[in-house]
């Protein structure tokens, strides 16, 4: 049985072969399987997002800020995704939460220092 590295791999060159339907329902396949895996989530907010499916898009960017807090680059994708659905104001809540993530993350490497 592959690894879900390995199906989420599979899904990544469906949809670079243009079969992004198939591409999308391994993802959900996956993700169905295994809820934590943010790297599917984060695909498949990519791929709706490209479908139009936007409440979806938005439903596994907000997985992915969820499953990864501290991911500043979580919190962005998911301001692009909330403004490709015109939602203006969720959008630059998600801007300020990476800015929140990305001083957290300097302020633990200059403790570490």
């Amino acid at each position: 049985m592959p690894s879900h590295d390995e199906i989420y791999d599979q899904a990544i060159v469906l949809q670079q072969e243009g079969k992004l339907d198939e591409a999308v329902g391994m993802l959900q396949d996956l993700v169905a399987e295994a809820p934590d895996y943010a790297l599917a989530h984060a695909a498949l907010s990519v791929f709706f997002s490209k479908q139009e499916k936007y409440p979806q898009a938005v439903a596994h960017a907000r997985k992915v800020c969820e499953l990864e807090p501290e991911d500043s680059f979580s919190f962005i994708a998911l301001s692009l995704v909330c403004q490709k659905a015109g939602m203006i104001p969720e959008a630059e809540q998600a801007m300020f939460q990476a800015r929140q993530a990305q001083v957290a993350a300097m302020q633990r490497q200059s403790e570490q220092s």
